[in-house]
């Protein structure tokens, strides 16, 4: 959805003419495959983070238009509410100093952004769902002022033909209804994205869903929505709701919502691609001139274009994507399940785990999805949607014997997946330094049982015990929270607790 998309209303005629292209890139996308036309492994990496707007006072600023008309840099853009933001960061070659090179970048990158939006009386706060935004907040007219995101909403308004509901149940229950899809843009994240060959896909994608539960549960950083404690992670739960286009009765049925974990382990990226094509009706169908069989008739390289945008609307937690770079296409698999923070180290140490694990459990000659059903990789990722840290996740039992255990996600990390992920990134030649510093922050994030969420609920409860009503607890807590965001120090460091006044 990065592309700029302008259109009128659609006609009938347009979403038949739409499905036609989009078949017919999908061919092409198979031809490409067939002819082995995709570029080398070139080892990069990329990352996208998204972030929220607020105010000394904590609470939401409305305002990213001006924000980043003072920030003047392509590597910050709009994102879908007008309280956030999204940084961009060139891709990487995963080697060597990498890790610390992207810290680095990241901190010069959002402490520019804090200043130039300090101009205006905003800050910037890295953090899974801002949790001292309201439902009030949610409104069409707080959507950023970009055509492609009224247009979407404006379909997804009329495909679903009512309301939004969410009702989300975790340590309290939030139910509320919405006539746009602006409480989508609450959700804030960090995607990585990694060039594979389309060989290695398959198994790239299927270590990234086997692993998604694990990344949840270190990583939750978003246990409040709209005043509720909610899950320890609560970005899944709303992002599918917010999206949700069927109706009670399409979900009965069991029709697929737009949001998905998926359903199997897959054997190609195609069947990704062709899932989305068969299963999710477009949303925007707006049709590129380029007859994508011809492009590759004459020799040529197809953008895809319907297909790229269509696949843009269907949100996996990982995600097939189809790219041309100097006129060479490539796959890329995108990681979208992490939230935004807490920290820059934080951010890191989430990012050296990914791709160390998804490295060395795509190569292991027993692959874990060959050992645990896609069933149980769902499940855990719900587990760990709801209880972070202290999660308990199925997963293969060593040896010979086979099946399935439960364990605490602590214990599985530091007994066997550190090694691994640390195995991994000596494969991509990452630096030993780097490694031990940012698989360190993982290790000690395990060892005391605290993250993002953890730390977020613990400071609101303790600021309820000293007296504090629920609003004011919850914009001191996320007042202090950016204070220490911007000290830099891993969360697993921070003090609980909002210092008296």
């Amino acid at each position: 959805m990065g592309e700029k998309v302008v259109a009128d209303a659609f006609d009938l005629s347009d979403r038949q003419r739409y499905r036609r292209k989009l078949h017919r890139c999908l061919e092409g996308l198979g031809r490409l495959l067939s002819e082995r036309r995709f570029d080398r492994p070139r080892n990069l990496m990329g990352m996208e983070i998204e972030l929220n707007l607020a105010g000394s006072d904590g609470m939401p600023k409305m305002m990213n238009g001006q924000v980043l008309e003072r920030i003047a840099s392509r590597d910050f853009q709009t994102e879908l509410g007008m309280f956030n933001l999204e940084v961009n960061i060139v891709p990487h070659h995963l080697t060597g100093r990498v890790l610390d090179q992207l810290a680095e970048e990241l901190r010069t990158g959002l402490g520019y952004a804090d200043r130039k939006a300090g101009e205006v009386d905003a800050g910037i706060m890295m953090i899974g769902i801002l949790p001292t935004l309201g439902s009030q907040d949610m409104v069409r007219s707080n959507l950023s002022d970009v055509d492609r995101y009224a247009l979407l909403n404006d379909q997804m308004v009329a495909a679903r033909g009512e309301d939004f509901s969410l009702d989300i149940e975790g340590v309290e229950r939030l139910v509320c209804t919405s006539g746009s899809i602006t409480p989508e843009a609450a959700c804030t994240s960090v995607q990585l994205h990694l060039q594979v060959t389309p060989e290695r896909f398959p198994d790239v994608w299927n270590a990234a869903q086997a692993v998604a539960a694990v990344q949840v549960a270190l990583g939750a950083n978003s246990p409040f929505l709209f005043g509720r404690e909610l899950w320890r992670e609560s970005r899944p739960p709303l992002f599918l709701q917010a999206t949700d286009t069927r109706p009670p009765e399409l979900q009965n049925q069991g029709v697929r919502p737009r949001t998905w974990f998926g359903e199997r382990w897959i054997g190609s990226a195609f069947e990704l691609f062709e899932e989305n094509v068969r299963y999710f009706p477009p949303l925007l169908p707006i049709c590129d001139e380029e007859d994508p069989l011809r492009v590759l008739d004459d020799g040529g390289v197809p953008r895809l274009q319907e297909l790229v945008l269509h696949n843009g609307t269907v949100y996996r937690w990982n995600r097939p994507v189809y790219g041309l770079s100097d006129g060479v296409p490539h796959l890329r698999v995108e990681n979208r399940v992490l939230p935004a923070g807490p920290t820059v180290a934080d951010v890191i140490a989430n990012t050296a785990l990914y791709y160390g694990l998804v490295r060395a459990l795509a190569e292991e000659s027993r692959p874990v999805w060959t050992r645990m059903p896609f069933s149980a990789a769902a499940e855990n990722f719900d587990t760990a949607c709801r209880q972070g840290i202290d999660a308990e996740l199925l997963w293969p039992r060593s040896g010979r014997s086979g099946g399935l255990t439960k364990v605490p996600a602590v214990k599985l990390v530091r007994d066997e997946l550190l090694p691994l992920a640390a195995a991994g990134l000596d494969a991509w030649n990452i630096a030993p330094a780097d490694r031990d510093h940012y698989l360190g922050i993982i290790e000690e994030r395990c060892r005391r049982r605290t993250n993002g969420a953890s730390w977020q609920a613990d400071t609101y409860h303790r600021a309820r015990e000293a007296g504090m009503g629920r609003q004011a607890a919850l914009a001191a807590m996320t007042r202090r929270y950016g204070e220490l965001m911007q000290d830099g120090e891993p969360v697993h460091t921070w003090p609980v607790g909002v210092p008296a006044p």
